[in-house]
């Protein structure tokens, strides 16, 4: 138990010492008026309190990836929980900072006019395309999960569960952003702190089982996965929301359209990779725990971490409590998949020059994006769920790279996003070269090495275009 409050403890301070830290980097302006003031239009820029904009923000992050990630990355052993603490408070919550304050700074804008700005057009046809292609993604990803879950908890066809919230998306993808996420987000927000809170208490207080039985110090550096799989860079692309998280850059604008003060961004953005962070280990030490071990979890898993939800959560917390936890993990991707789809059609509509403000635009623009992920669901989970493991990824490292340009475009401190960026790089290339299923298939030796000198030019290069250049291309900052 002492290794998991230590974790939640260090997790917590990173909010308050690096976080502030960050902020101080990046330099808020109290008295500049953020887009929502700006830009009000009744749908997608409207004002909301700092509460309710960081419980929105928390719930359109926290989708299946901080429960499935850390669930798959618990077969790694402890190792999992280190690179949680270490990558949401120098990596994932910076990611999530700087996409969400260059959003505020950029009258809202999205990520790939993000990228466009601080990186250059290439950057931004790029993330034009990438950006649509993840958000597709996660948007199937969190459709089949959870109607996956209710078909399980229910006994019903799974495709009924696709129907209604397909239904339910659409609408929540087209209406203003206040009169469905604003007004239920709340009461979703609840379910996850029963969730979170309910199971943490009832494993801590069980007779029948032990918090990370039999873990020692050592184990967080050793990798006890017992199908042979690779630590390095495995880990790193199978925990990614709860550590650092690509699908997070295009949530954050969402909520840069509704942050009414500058001061408001480190709780907001920050504070809701913290929340996230503090989710997935949660959701790690219950994998660990659960099942007594490293070769139980495998087995109780058996290949898909869903059975892992259904198991701890009806076995710690009983049949009604079960079914309350197990609802709140289906609301986490429900809110995640619906702001996808939302997110995506206002990309589209930065890309086409195309107001949102009437409702037959928004429907030009949902529909197909709809009719294509219904098509996307026809596909294996499994499949989609890899390569939205490295989509997601790819996007960001984009993101990391897009913030160290603009630190480094006004002489700022710029390693404390450069870093991150060269870290995150050499896993996706790595990983992407080495890989047998989705990659080259290159011995992991040669893969990293090649992910290390490709990084080093990469950077060698961003560093050389951009360093003291101000700024360029969109709106100017006052």
């Amino acid at each position: 138990m002492m290794w998991f409050l230590m974790c939640v403890g260090l997790l917590i301070g990173g909010y308050f010492f690096y976080g502030a830290f960050v902020e101080k980097v990046f330099g808020i302006n109290a008295q500049r008026q953020t887009p929502a003031f700006t830009k009000t239009d009744g749908v997608d820029f409207v004002p909301m309190s700092k509460g309710k904009v960081y419980l929105i923000q928390l719930l359109n992050i926290a989708g299946v990836g901080p429960i499935f990630g850390p669930i798959l990355g618990a077969l790694y052993g402890p190792a999992a929980m280190l690179w949680i603490v270490l990558g949401c408070i120098f990596a994932g919550a910076v990611h999530d900072y700087f996409s969400g304050m260059l959003s505020v700074r950029n009258n809202g804008q999205s990520v790939p006019n993000l990228a466009g700005k601080y990186l250059g057009k290439g950057a931004k046809h790029f993330m034009n395309v990438f950006a649509i292609i993840l958000l597709l993604l996660v948007g199937v990803v969190f459709i089949s999960a959870p109607a996956g879950l209710l078909g399980k908890l229910t006994g019903w066809d799974v495709s009924i569960f696709l129907g209604v919230i397909f239904a339910y998306y659409l609408i929540a993808t087209i209406v203003p952003v206040d009169k469905i996420i604003g007004r239920l987000y709340p009461f979703f927000g609840a379910l996850l702190l029963f969730m979170s809170i309910g199971l943490t208490i009832a494993i801590v207080v069980s007779s029948e089982h032990t918090l990370l039985p039999g873990f020692v110090a050592g184990d967080f550096l050793t990798n006890l996965n017992p199908n042979d799989m690779p630590l390095w860079p495995a880990l790193f692309i199978t925990i990614a929301c709860g550590a650092v998280s690509g699908f997070h850059a295009t949530q954050s604008p969402l909520m840069a359209r509704c942050v009414e003060n500058e001061s408001n961004g480190r709780f907001v953005f920050y504070g809701a990779m913290i929340g996230e962070g503090v989710i997935a280990l949660i959701w790690c030490a219950i994998a660990l725990s659960f099942f007594g071990g490293i070769e139980g979890l495998n087995e109780g898993m058996a290949g898909n971490p869903a059975n892992v939800v259904y198991e701890a959560s009806t076995g710690l917390l009983g049949a009604v409590g079960g079914f309350m936890a197990i609802l709140g993990v289906i609301v986490l991707p429900i809110t995640s998949g619906d702001t996808a789809f939302r997110s995506a059609r206002l990309i589209l509509s930065e890309f086409f020059k195309m107001p949102q403000t009437q409702l037959p635009k928004r429907l030009m623009l949902a529909i197909p994006l709809f009719i294509m992920g219904a098509i996307l669901t026809q596909v294996d989970f499994g499949v989609i769920w890899r390569y939205f493991g490295v989509a997601n990824q790819t996007t960001a490292v984009m993101m990391l790279w897009t913030a160290s340009a603009y630190l480094l475009r006004h002489n700022k401190f710029h390693w404390i996003c450069t870093v991150p960026a060269m870290f995150m790089t050499t896993v996706v290339i790595s990983f992407l070269l080495s890989s047998q299923t989705l990659g080259a298939g290159l011995p992991i030796t040669v893969s990293t090495i090649a992910g290390i000198v490709s990084t080093t030019v990469l950077a060698a290069l961003i560093i050389i275009k951009t360093k003291g250049k101000g700024e360029e291309g969109l709106a100017e900052e006052a």
